[in-house]
């Protein structure tokens, strides 16, 4: 059997696939002799059965499948073997019927399509920006007051304010304004921050318990998960609720007062004896802050990175044969026209695999089994000590680890982390980085502009 290739022209070559009876002939007989075997066909006893009506019977199928498995095999081989940079999966140029009674040589054409050739080289004329974000003073101060009200303590005032959490029955009202029989009814908390419409929130500050307010639900809490979840009902019964008056019976108000800035709360936070005063506290909560949004300027570089080597290369794509090919292997089925609307965003996500596998290769960035089971540990271990858990032996982190990584969506997330770790640093590394300080509140604009 061979496998011709046809010269490269547009990113498209041909395979011609020339086969003959004596290469399939003998795994044809095999097959058709075990049937033989195993028949049970109504005259004959089991696997007396003779062989012409075995062969008229099954042949053309047998013949069927041992050729197409011949074909996937050779092509296969031949791709591997050539190192053909395939795009997508071979075509048939040809898909007219074969008389596969009749016929015993076949030839096949087969239409493949070609990734770009490229390189990529990296000198100090390819610049990026890299963005420290700083923790501005009114963002400090946000996370200050955060983790003094995490640290606070709840009280229960007489009367309510702005910010208080307000214990409610909830009845749901009818046409008249009374009280429904079998209308929605369920107790539960009012966030006042929650509710944007001044007017009506303003009809919850300044009530004490047993007081009643009558609201229009709707109008008063915009997100609809939030309301089915107040009123213990389904998005669905939101969607088509028709009398939207309801009224809350304040049963309870529920007010948070923040920790003081002091060293009880600096010890809860930090441990004892780490931040001494309000000056070191303030410093190590911008440190961390800062800290924090280390992940998201690498994640903004990432980005930068694939827009300008998509830029940069401006890789030409076999885009004919790749529509014809996704429209004929989706499995859901498809039109050209619904096609167009996503190929776009389809053929930018296939250049990018081809240039990131280039990065790949050319700096080595390689990830192995105990790589990959060491992060899994380490990422196991951090977990631990956010839940307060004591340290564990090597042995149970390593259990514990390969058990994770048996589920291949999350050994596959693990692999994608350490990639990304590496590559990451080769940009670091080989583009020219122009570092630039922006407030968090100026880089969340950048980011939207891009």
């Amino acid at each position: 059997m061979k496998v011709i290739q046809s010269k490269q022209k547009d990113l498209m070559a041909t395979l011609t696939v020339n086969v003959k009876e004596s290469d399939y002939i003998d795994k044809v007989n095999e097959v058709l002799k075990n049937y033989q075997k195993n028949a049970d066909l109504p005259g004959f006893r089991k696997g007396k059965t003779p062989m012409g009506i075995i062969n008229k019977k099954y042949k053309n199928s047998v013949v069927f499948e041992e050729v197409n498995k011949l074909i996937q095999d050779e092509l296969y081989k031949h791709i591997t073997s050539e190192k053909v940079r395939v795009l997508g999966s071979p075509m048939p140029i040809d898909e007219s019927p074969i008389d596969w009674q009749n016929a015993v040589d076949f030839k096949f054409v087969y239409e493949i399509a070609l990734a770009p050739d490229f390189d990529i080289t990296l000198t100090s004329k390819d610049m990026l920006n890299y963005y420290n974000i700083k923790a501005d003073a009114k963002l400090v101060d946000g996370y200050c007051n955060d983790l003094a009200k995490r640290y606070g303590i709840m009280s229960n005032p007489i009367i309510s304010e702005s910010g208080d959490l307000i214990f409610c029955t909830i009845n749901q009202l009818d046409i008249d304004g009374n009280v429904m029989k079998n209308g929605i009814k369920n107790d539960a908390s009012v966030s006042l921050d929650y509710i944007p419409d001044r007017k009506i929130k303003k009809l919850f500050i300044g009530v004490k318990i047993d007081d009643i307010i009558k609201v229009n639900v709707i109008k008063a809490f915009k997100n609809h998960s939030d309301l089915a979840a107040m009123l213990n009902v389904d998005n669905t019964t939101i969607s088509n609720l028709e009398l939207q008056e309801f009224q809350f019976t304040v049963k309870n108000i529920n007010r948070l007062v923040p920790a003081n800035f002091d060293t009880e709360l600096f010890d809860k936070v930090y441990g004892p004896g780490v931040i001494k005063n309000k000056k070191e506290f303030i410093a190590k909560v911008k440190l961390e802050a800062e800290n924090q949004f280390i992940a998201e300027s690498d994640r903004m570089l990432k980005n930068d990175v694939v827009t300008y080597f998509l830029d940069k290369l401006k890789l030409d794509m076999p885009n004919d044969f790749l529509k014809r090919w996704l429209v004929k292997t989706s499995e859901k089925p498809i039109t050209m026209e619904m096609l167009e609307k996503e190929y776009d965003i389809y053929v930018k996500s296939l250049k990018w695999q081809l240039i990131e596998n280039k990065i790949l290769e050319k700096y080595d960035i390689k990830v192995t089994q105990e790589d990959v089971l060491a992060h899994t540990k380490e990422l196991i271990g951090i977990q631990m000590k956010q839940y307060g858990k004591a340290e564990t032996d090597d042995k149970k982190l390593t259990d514990i680890a390969n058990n994770i990584l048996k589920n291949e969506k999350e050994r596959k997330k693990v692999y994608d982390q350490i990639f990304d770790q590496r590559t990451l640093i080769v940009y670091k590394q080989k583009f020219k980085l122009t570092k630039k300080s922006v407030t968090y509140d100026e880089f969340v604009k950048l980011a939207s502009e891009k």
